[in-house]
């Protein structure tokens, strides 16, 4: 069942909401090349750093999701635009990353960002890569081996990018 989703820029008194978010998704080290071990202090602060407009998805009044939009690169990359996405558990498969997809894109654009790119997908994380497809990304990178993943061993990683 699609969740109705509401997306906001998040507020400071969101950091709970977002490190109860953030941390099952860290603690399993399946699609996150972060620390399983990382701390709620530097998670919060990975994920908020100073770069980085951070929001906030809801349903039914309770944080289901958090992005992260930045630019890539500065100087001359600085018209590509990056995102992260986390979804809680409990809203998986409810069309939140999707939601805050399409809300990071039209972000992006009134931002004035050209494309956006995702630098670090973890291959093996396959409902993540065909989301991403069918919302107009493509692969132009794999990196052999790039990830240790805890059950799989080394996976690819790969390299995804759509215009804006």
């Amino acid at each position: 069942m699609q969740a109705k989703v509401t997306i906001r820029p998040a507020a400071p008194g969101d950091d709970g909401a977002i490190w109860a978010i953030l941390e099952p998704t860290f603690r399993a080290g399946e699609t996150y090349p972060i620390p399983r071990d990382i701390g709620r202090a530097e998670a919060l602060a990975y994920w908020r750093d100073p770069g980085h407009a951070v929001f906030v998805a809801e349903a039914e009044g309770c944080a289901v999701g958090t992005y992260y939009l930045r630019a890539n690169n500065r100087g001359g990359g600085a018209h590509v635009a990056n995102c992260g996405y986390m979804v809680a558990p409990a809203a998986s498969g409810r069309g939140v990353a999707r939601a805050m997809c399409r809300d990071s894109l039209e972000r992006a654009r009134q931002r004035g960002f050209r494309a956006m790119q995702f630098n670090f997908i973890v291959a093996s994380n396959e409902r993540a890569v065909h989301l991403w497809q069918s919302c107009g990304f493509g692969v132009v990178g794999r990196l052999p081996q790039a990830f240790a993943h805890p059950r799989l061993g080394l996976v690819d990683a790969l390299v995804m990018v759509r215009s804006l």
